[in-house]
């Protein structure tokens, strides 16, 4: 047996019907590799080992490890010990999959984002707060950082909640799924570091408009007089934020030659 370890956020799934699901929704189609992060139990490693794709399940757990090479040995080499947060992919067309351990859940999404050109799928479990958070649209309360970064660069679904009673032990928080799905954009038109550290300071004060979230880049009084700057980062979309950090590149690089 794998015992659920508190120190590494785990809760096993328990609920085949759950697992049906989640498997289903992965689409294989064209994936070099499908890498399953946190395996647990392996109540999705034995159905995503019935597909006819190459997969790898990665988890710093020994015991989790041990226990899928010793219950599949015929596929014991693709049972890693590995920190999936501290994996270079070196493939294109990844897909990835699994129940995200909570405490780690928007590390593993960051990753993600920095991988995103070889990362084209996701389907994960996570905390239904955290899911509802990466699915929603700006003017949403719970739109924010990850939010804008993952929608620039996948089309994102909500797909189902997930009841505490699914997982051993249960979770005292509601669970939920999504799916992320790379979008056609290849390059933002703007330097995707600098769009990513204004989004990160326009939310770093959401409560403030973006004239004061903003001050740290000191910019200009012709940018911050601008209506868009009495909104609030949530108001933003994708797009606008596109815009905003395309413009402040320019000022800065015509600020650098003046």
């Amino acid at each position: 047996m794998v015992r659920p370890k508190k120190h590494l956020g785990q809760h096993f799934l328990i609920d085949e019907r759950v697992s049906e699901e989640i498997v289903n929704a992965l689409d294989i189609e064209g994936m070099s590799i499908v890498y399953e992060v946190g395996p647990g139990t392996g109540v999705l490693t034995k159905r995503i080992l019935e597909l006819p794709c190459s997969f790898e399940a990665l988890d710093v757990d020994v015991e989790s490890i041990n226990f899928l090479k010793n219950n599949y040995p015929d596929h014991a080499e693709k049972f890693i010990i590995k920190d999936f947060l501290r994996t270079d992919i070196l493939k294109d067309r990844v897909a990835i999959i699994g129940n995200f351990p909570y405490n780690i859940s928007s590390q593993l999404l960051f990753k993600v984002w920095d991988e995103r050109s070889k990362v084209d799928h996701v389907v994960c479990m996570l905390q239904k707060e955290v899911a509802e958070r990466v699915a929603s649209k700006h003017g949403n309360k719970v739109y924010g950082i990850l939010s804008v970064l993952l929608q620039a660069f996948y089309d994102i679904e909500y797909l189902f909640p997930v009841p505490p009673e699914a997982f051993n032990p249960p979770p005292k928080v509601q669970s939920a799924v999504i799916r992320l799905m790379r979008n056609d954009v290849d390059h933002l038109p703007c330097g995707e570091k600098l769009f990513k550290r204004v989004v990160k300071t326009a939310f770093g004060k959401r409560r403030k408009t973006l004239r004061n979230a903003l001050k740290e880049l000191d910019l200009p009084a012709e940018f911050t007089g601008e209506r868009l700057f009495d909104l609030r980062a949530e108001q933003l979309s994708v797009s606008d934020f596109v815009a905003l950090t395309t413009r402040i590149e320019k000022w800065m690089q015509s600020s650098n030659l003046n």
